[in-house]
């Protein structure tokens, strides 16, 4: 009988006070949620994804620790002692993870600035290739061998960035000997590249004698194409050169030398 005294007797005395505190973190857990949801709605436009989704978490927690605090108040907890000490705990995780700081501070320098976008190519810290993902933490590369690339951001910030964009321009030559005629020679690339469906006609290409040497003449062939399509196209523009200048009839300059034999 003791027992159910007692129990009854919190259940009157404390049974409001945990319903309140029970309706409250409900609420926020609602309040949280549809704040979250408005707010990804109008950023999705405005901001690149990891940022928003940043700002989304904060507002959420920052919404459910506010209604753990007026849960706590219907018990009548001490607010300020509480939110002291996680003020200390806070500082404390704060110098212990100074580098992961550092990555997310890094990370948000990036992605306000935009110094890169993801499928740009990118060239820093001696290595090089495709952006595929900027995060909070750490961006990533696609090396041109297929290989990925993990780059902590607080290596980035600070560092020279060579930013080649979404398209780049091959550097592609080919060698004729001294007398062959130059305005066919032209021709038979122009009419090359220009048939090539990876290459853009904006920038257009860039086709002309390159150097001359004393085994023959270079043609300088540069055209731009997608980052996506560098590797193919290079193949496919030389595998096309050599069957336009069979078909021509155009010798390639390959490397003479001449031998004399002196009677001693």
């Amino acid at each position: 009988m003791a027992v159910r005294d007692i129990v009854l007797d919190l259940a009157i005395r404390y049974g409001f006070q945990v319903l309140g505190a029970l309706v409250v973190l409900a609420a926020g857990a609602l309040v949280a949620r549809w704040i979250g949801q408005l707010v990804d709605g109008r950023l999705q436009k405005a901001m690149e994804p990891p940022m928003r989704l940043l700002i989304v978490r904060v507002l959420r927690i920052v919404v459910m620790l506010f209604a753990v605090v007026v849960a706590l108040d219907k018990f009548g907890f001490q607010i300020a002692p509480l939110v002291a000490g996680i003020g200390v705990a806070g500082l404390g995780v704060g110098f212990a993870l100074q580098g992961v700081l550092g990555n997310l501070v890094a990370g948000l320098t990036i992605i306000f600035t935009k110094p890169f976008r993801v499928g740009e190519y990118v060239e820093l810290l001696n290595v090089r290739g495709d952006v595929t993902k900027i995060e909070l933490f750490s961006t990533t590369l696609l090396h041109p061998d297929r290989s990925r690339v993990v780059i902590p951001n607080r290596r980035i910030v600070g560092e020279i960035l060579h930013n080649y964009g979404a398209m780049r321009q091959l550097h592609l030559a080919v060698a004729v000997p001294h007398d062959a005629d130059l305005a066919k020679v032209l021709a038979a690339v122009g009419d090359v590249v220009s048939r090539n469906a990876r290459v853009l006609k904006d920038p257009p290409p860039v086709i002309g004698v390159a150097q001359i040497t004393e085994s023959g003449i270079k043609i300088g062939i540069d055209p731009w194409v997608r980052v996506v399509d560098v590797g193919a196209a290079d193949a496919e523009i030389y595998g096309a050169l050599v069957e336009e200048f069979r078909a021509r009839r155009i010798d390639l300059g390959l490397a003479r030398q001449e031998v004399r034999l002196v009677n001693a």
